[in-house]
């Protein structure tokens, strides 16, 4: 069954389009997601399709009776209001259902009547309708998970977070027949979002999202919807099977593109030859050309995103944290924190809103001061700093002046230099758009363009406080690649999920009350180890803890076992090893964790090239050359393939794989 249809829908931003002639339909009980790259109308798209907005051209067509319930990006809430009026006020359709049952009840009390009996009998249908029946219980869960608890608190006092979470909150009970969401996941924490990912996944509603999430995109999502230069291809299945389609109909698109290329250059001799007979040719052939033409030049996409600036030199010396503190009023974020840091390190953040991760981000920058302790950073370290809130530039600067005021030139990572258009260029902003104002960018163009303006200072110590938010799907993807490669220190803030795990070594959890420890390990096994512990399984104390937080610094090690002072299991500046044993000795560094990961790739790469050189010496067409050749390489691959699994089988078995 149908509940929604949008046909031919187009769009124009000015003298931009969005998007033009998009026809789909949302069946029952689909839970769909919509990818499309940043500035192609996602945002708008929603708006239109949940009526508070208007299209250019075409229409959106409702089954009777389905009710749209619609998560704005940025929502817009009554500052007037406190959070239980705006829950109670007529605009929740539930609550209207039950006010009118309510009514209808105390009507039929009063005085039964006919005109009263159909009064009760239709708000008894509308309540089992909504299925309200539950809906006090469902607010306590819902308001609950989200955090929100202070309910005579007023909007207008609210965070861009807390407003989304409110928000998000009131869409939620109003239990709608289709629900649109828009970046549900920005301002969650971890916890919330994956209880909204079981919520969603349980639910029987009709859902459409955009989201960034694709952990959450994975897991919640049956069909997929995505814009592609214009045109759109659906696709039955979740990310993880949309990433295989794509990637098939890439390659066959890249086959068609290089068969156009060579056909492109022999019609391009024959439009050259003997131009004064042109009249002569063939009209239809002329015509031909051009399409090849076009077709040649879609392929290419436009620019990719290329983060290939060079990095400034580090030091032996990083940096040193020592017994660092810090309050704000009875609220601790930080009780003698100690750490130090080693060259190339990547750690990853967790923690609750408001425990204070953005706080300690700026401390380690100097950009707000401790209470207590010492901290010491090399000479040669950079920091390059992306803050949550994104880029802070005029809204009236053009682009390109936006970098122009940062530098002129940029130097590669290959000694190279290019100009700052070129350098725009590199990262998906053609000529044309660089001379867009600011205040005209879309969500994820604003934060492309602020990540530009970190990088463009080469840092060798990158923190990201929460990077991905608006970003679409192939620029988190490119990001993702150029930071794998990236040679400096990383510390990363994201409540992505995916991000992370492809990112960090391991992960400093802010517990509260200024406990951080430090987990040697990847999320998953962290939410295992948090799922054992609310069992009361006594043998997850600690286990993964790394000593609950031992710094990578040999030095720093041996001193702690010097202090032997005990280890609460929280702190990462936890003196010594006590009570933790001998499991201790056998976790794996970041760096042999890092070397685990890559071995298994190396073993793989390894293996499939002695398949190929196996079936190429059973297939007896080899010349003698060749096969002595591809014996040789055999004998080796065979030896190295020993080697390195011998070397994974000792690292695996520490880490207990």
């Amino acid at each position: 069954m149908t509940y929604l249809s949008a046909e031919q829908l187009s769009k124009s931003f000015g003298i931009k389009p969005l998007f033009e002639g998009l026809t789909f339909g949302l069946s029952k009980g689909d839970k769909t997601a919509l990818v499309a790259p940043n500035g192609t109308g996602k945002s708008t798209l929603l708006r239109v399709l949940a009526g508070s907005e208007t299209p250019d051209e075409g229409k959106v067509m409702i089954r009777n009776g389905v009710r749209v319930g619609f998560l704005e990006q940025e929502p817009r809430l009554d500052d007037q209001l406190t959070i239980r009026k705006c829950i109670s006020r007529d605009r929740s359709d539930v609550v209207s259902t039950i006010r009118r049952y309510e009514k209808a009840v105390k009507a039929q009390e009063e005085k039964v009547t006919e005109n009263s009996r159909k009064e009760y009998d239709e708000a008894l249908a509308a309540m089992n309708a909504a299925d309200a029946w539950d809906y006090e219980q469902r607010m306590k869960q819902i308001l609950g998970r989200l955090n929100i608890h202070e309910l005579d608190q007023s909007i207008a006092s609210l965070s861009g977070g807390e407003r989304k979470r409110v928000a998000l909150a009131f869409v939620l009970l109003d239990n709608p027949d289709i629900l649109l969401l828009d970046e549900p996941t920005n301002h969650l924490d971890i916890e919330m979002i994956e209880w909204l990912e079981s919520y969603l996944e349980k639910s029987t509603t009709t859902l459409l999202m955009v989201t960034h999430d694709r952990y959450f995109l994975d897991r919640v999502c049956n069909h997929i919807i995505e814009i592609d230069q214009g045109k759109l291809y659906h696709h039955k299945g979740n990310y993880s099977y949309y990433l295989q389609k794509k990637a098939e109909r890439q390659q066959a698109e890249e086959q068609s593109v290089n068969k156009a290329g060579q056909l492109l250059k022999k019609e391009l001799e024959w439009m050259r030859r003997a131009p004064k007979a042109r009249g002569t040719k063939s009209k239809s052939r002329i015509s031909a050309f051009y399409e090849t033409e076009e077709k040649v030049k879609q392929q290419t996409g436009g620019p990719g995103l290329r983060l290939d600036i060079s990095m400034q030199r580090m030091g032996k010396k990083i940096l040193e944290l020592k017994n660092v503190s810090k309050s704000f009023g009875s609220t601790v974020i930080l009780d003698s924190f100690s750490y130090s840091f080693n060259r190339g390190e990547r750690i990853g953040i967790i923690g609750n809103n408001g425990s204070g991760k953005t706080t300690f981000l700026n401390i380690l920058t100097g950009e707000e001061e401790a209470d207590a302790g010492f901290i010491d950073k090399g000479s040669t370290i950079i920091y390059g700093h992306y803050r949550q809130q994104g880029l802070e530039a005029d809204e009236n600067l053009r682009v390109i002046e936006v970098i122009k005021e940062i530098a002129e030139v940029i130097t590669l990572s290959d000694g190279r230099q290019i100009s700052a258009s070129q350098f725009l260029e590199h990262f998906m902003f053609p000529s044309k758009m660089q001379y867009t104002p600011v205040g005209k960018l879309s969500g994820g163009e604003r934060r492309r363009l602020g990540l530009m303006m970190v990088l463009i200072k080469n840092p060798n110590f990158l923190i990201l406080d929460e990077p991905t938010n608006d970003l679409d799907l192939e620029t988190l993807t490119r990001l993702e690649d150029f930071l794998q490669d990236f040679g400096g220190c990383l510390i990363v803030v994201s409540h992505d999920r995916f991000f992370m795990e492809k990112l960090v070594d391991h992960y400093f959890i802010f517990e509260g009350n200024g406990h951080i420890r430090d987990f040697n390990g990847t999320y998953r096994e962290y939410r295992q180890e948090l799922a054992q512990k609310e069992k009361g399984d006594p043998a997850t104390d600690h286990k993964s803890s790394d000593g609950a937080g031992q710094s990578r610094s040999g030095s720093k090690s041996k001193q702690r076992a010097a202090n032997g002072k005990k280890n609460d299991g929280h702190n990462v500046s936890g003196n010594g090893s006590d009570g933790f044993g001998a499991d201790v000795k056998k976790k794996l560094s970041y760096k042999e964790r890092k070397e685990l990961g890559a071995l298994e790739k190396e073993i793989a790469k390894l293996e499939e090239e002695k398949s190929e050189i196996e079936t190429a010496l059973a297939s007896g067409t080899l010349e003698y050359e060749d096969l002595q050749h591809k014996s040789e390489r055999h004998g080796e691959l065979g030896a190295l393939i020993d080697q390195k699994s011998e070397r994974w089988l000792e690292l695996a078995e520490r880490e207990g794989i």
